[in-house]
């Protein structure tokens, strides 16, 4: 798996933004078949920063309707990554 598809999308939420704050940990949604290794990997080559620690999990697509029919979204992976101390967090909204 190349680099650039490890890592689908930064995820923004409170949560994510509260612990960017406080304890350097970046959230990234990530590809369905990734591992720890790849996405530490992915991160240092694309932010060019050093990753201390990556935890991953697996999340559950919601079950939605729309009248009386039923669908579900897919599943799909998450990582917390948490940067080295001493290193400059990522901002994904510097060129705005």
């Amino acid at each position: 798996m190349k680099v650039q598809e490890v890592i689908r999308r930064p995820l923004i939420t409170e949560k994510s933004t509260e612990l960017r704050d406080e304890k350097n940990v970046i959230a990234f949604e990530v590809a369905r078949s990734a591992n720890k290794i790849q996405v530490k990997r992915a991160v240092e080559a694309q932010f060019k920063v050093r990753v201390a620690e990556v935890r991953i999990a697996n999340m559950h697509g919601k079950v939605r309707r729309q009248g009386r029919f039923v669908g579900r979204r897919p599943d799909w992976k998450k990582a917390y990554v948490r940067l080295v101390e001493g290193e400059k967090p990522i901002e994904f909204f510097e060129g705005m």
